[in-house]
């Protein structure tokens, strides 16, 4: 057995042994299950997978009841899984302008067949909000082995009693006000807009804006000394664009720097155009104000348009937003090479959970790939890289390693069960008394019917 899969082994186990016994161990089975692959052989069944592990028929009614009725969370997982990565020192956060970037996004699970789905999540390919299982990211990027790797700081689910994309959005940006440090700065999509952002409290961020995005002089301009004085500074158009066939200019910046680059085809030039003392176009008087930033790339047809409350340079607040795409990699793995976009559980409980999981099975695979020697696929794969979907087909090939020695807390938990029901009658249900058991005059009952 090669060291990769004893190491992939070590981190799972550290993991889950924080979880009650019998279900840290079932959460074991699980994540590996998902780490080897086998969602993508079974197309998304838990049980074929679990069986092709080379787990015994208990071991897999175990791990599935560890998912659905085990006594864990998703947020005890992450805090543990950071005080892993943490505790080993290969995992360093970035800093640009003296601040760390703590990427949100919100990814979704689509499940378009699952009866009485209650959210929805925007898919791209059907141009519309399809039934899905929504989960928020916050995550604190760094680097591993000169690998960027987003440090999975917490996963918001959907409120069920409000389920609508904009409540699950105050309810992530809310969290990762509360988790974010005092030299941490939130680093969000276009689909975080600056209302969004200043309602749940937070004063450090930076966010791309939309290019049609307009905003406000906090201050009014002064008194010209005639007509009505002034109440609202004057409207703030970043990027000229046309409407109805008229087009409109842009505002004339306050400030132009440009600055030089060097990349792969030489050096280049950059300009950045800056407005201050901006508000919301609605905004009451005194409301916070911002600053919105276009960067103008010679290798993008359209600048980059940010928004933040800091006072940075533009090379800092493009370093900023640019950290913000290791956020991806956490749903790209657990999805696509790990084959948990498509799932077959159905309990509302099951449905939260799973998806949670496959999330920290895609950090654990990244991370795992990023500091193990990388594993060729095969005799054709001359230069091999550490990436997740090598290391994912050397754990495919032997069935769970049971010779590996487990902390003593992962193990069977020794419960009397002799005197429930088994199989069948397990899972049968009591019936509940009903009208017609009970004499209800609606319902005639069984004597009277013989008479």
């Amino acid at each position: 057995m090669q060291e990769a899969v004893y190491r992939v082994l070590r981190l799972v186990s550290a993991l889950v042994v924080g979880v009650p016994i019998g279900t840290n161990l079932g959460l074991l089975h699980l994540l590996w299950m998902v780490l080897c692959g086998q969602l993508l052989l079974s197309r998304g069944a838990i049980f074929p997978g679990l069986s092709a592990v080379g787990l015994s028929e208990g071991a897999v009614r175990r791990a599935w009841m560890a998912l659905g009725k085990g006594s864990w969370t998703s947020r005890r997982l992450v805090q543990q899984w950071a005080r892993v990565v943490e505790a080993e020192g290969y995992w360093q956060p970035h800093q640009h302008g003296g601040y760390h970037p703590v990427a949100v996004d919100v990814t979704g699970f689509w499940r378009p067949r699952l009866q009485g789905c209650p959210t929805r999540h925007y898919s791209a390919t059907a141009g519309k909000a399809v039934p899905a299982i929504p989960l928020g990211i916050i995550a604190r990027i760094g680097s591993v082995a000169e690998q960027r790797f987003g440090l999975p700081l917490g996963l918001v689910r959907a409120d069920p009693d409000d389920p609508s994309p904009s409540a699950h959005q105050r309810a992530l940006l809310t969290r990762a006000v509360a988790l974010q440090a005092a030299d941490d700065v939130l680093v969000t999509d276009r689909e975080f807009t600056v209302g969004r952002l200043q309602a749940a409290g937070a004063t450090v961020w930076v966010t791309r804006l939309l290019k049609n995005v307009t905003a406000r002089r906090a201050q009014p301009p002064s008194y010209p000394g005639r007509g009505r004085p002034a109440t609202r500074g004057g409207l703030v158009r970043p990027l000229a664009r046309q409407r109805a066939g008229r087009a409109i200019a842009a505002t004339p910046p306050d400030q132009v720097t440009n600055w030089s680059e060097r990349a792969s085809d030489g050096d280049r030039t950059l300009r950045a155009e800056l407005w201050t003392g901006l508000v919301l176009p609605d905004a009451a008087p005194g409301s916070p104000r911002f600053t919105v930033v276009a960067i103008y790339d010679p290798a993008y047809a359209e600048p980059l348009l940010l928004a933040t409350p800091l006072d940075l340079s533009p090379q800092a607040l493009r370093d900023l937003y640019r950290d913000r795409w290791p956020v991806e990699q956490l749903p790209l793995a657990a999805k696509q090479m790990l084959g948990a976009a498509r799932q077959f559980v159905h309990a509302p409980e099951t449905c939260q959970r799973f998806p949670e999981l496959a999330l920290l099975a895609g950090a654990v695979l990244t991370y795992a790939a990023a500091t193990s020697p990388a594993v060729p696929t095969g005799s054709w794969d001359r230069q091999p890289r550490r990436t997740p979907g090598r290391l994912r087909r050397l754990l495919a090939q032997p069935d769970f390693p049971t010779e590996f020695p487990l902390p003593g807390r992962l193990r069977v938990k020794r419960a009397v069960t002799d005197h429930l029901p088994k199989g069948f009658w397990g899972q049968r249900h009591r019936p509940t008394p009903t009208s017609a058991s009970s004499g209800s005059p609606d319902l005639p009952s069984a004597s009277a019917d013989v008479a």
